[in-house]
């Protein structure tokens, strides 16, 4: 199996290559990208696996980068920033960052939390295992939901949607369980396994992004319902 390809997006030179050759001493090929308009040319031409972004780069930052990447691609994504603040944070994971580690950091923690995106997107069932392997969610007459964990899709009718790894797996763990609450703290173990920075609005801010992608109406949501107090719990409709 050939090595995950990662691309780096930093626009200080010393951070960046540092940064690629820790990267590549624990087996990834690196690619480098200095600037955020680099980075969306090189996600377009060279479809890496992962990516590790710096939220502040120059004339198109980090935020922009994140919500162009998702307009067409679900490859995970790590920002890396100074900025420590729970609005960047929020803002970033809106719009459709994986995860968040704030400067300064250590390598390991950089890989760690690769090695659980990793997981979170190869953690379908073997066949066999895990239960049915089409699962219909809502049954719309017109477009029905239906999740197929073992090929990583679901649809909505004839249209695949485009889940994030992260949104996937937290699909998943709340279709296994239909009609129980699972709290924030027992889908952070589940879905995020690491952890996290401690901060479970993680998971209300995928809760919001899942939402917007798999209800007939997001502002009404009646299949992925909030249990107040509690957590969120899996409705089939």
């Amino acid at each position: 199996m050939s090595a995950p390809r990662l691309l780096l997006v930093e626009d200080d030179d010393h951070i960046r290559t540092a940064l690629r050759w820790a990267l590549e001493d624990e087996g990834y090929r690196v690619d480098e990208a200095g600037s955020g308009e680099d980075a969306c040319s090189q996600v377009r031409e060279a479809a890496p696996d992962l990516m590790v972004l710096d939220l502040m780069l120059g004339r198109m930052d980090g935020f922009e980068v994140v919500r162009e990447v998702r307009r067409a691609h679900d490859l995970p994504i790590i920002v890396v920033s100074a900025r420590a603040d729970t609005h960047d944070i929020v803002a970033a994971l809106e719009a459709g960052a994986d995860d968040y580690v704030t400067k300064p950091f250590q390598v390991k923690e950089i890989t760690a939390r690769l090695r659980a995106l990793r997981r979170r997107a190869g953690a379908a069932p073997a066949p066999g295992e895990g239960g049915p392997r089409e699962v219909v969610l809502d049954r719309h007459p017109a477009a029905p939901l239906v999740l197929r964990e073992e090929r990583g899709t679901v649809h909505r009718g004839d249209e695949q949607l485009p889940l994030t790894v992260t949104e996937f797996r937290l699909l998943c763990e709340l279709a296994a369980t239909p009609g129980r609450v699972l709290s924030r703290q027992d889908l952070l173990q589940r879905v995020w396994q690491h952890g996290f920075f401690g901060d479970e609005r993680i998971v209300d801010v995928h809760v919001r992004r899942l939402r917007t992608k798999v209800e007939i109406d997001a502002g009404a949501p009646r299949l992925v319902v909030t249990v107040r107090g509690l957590g969120y719990r899996l409705d089939p409709q």
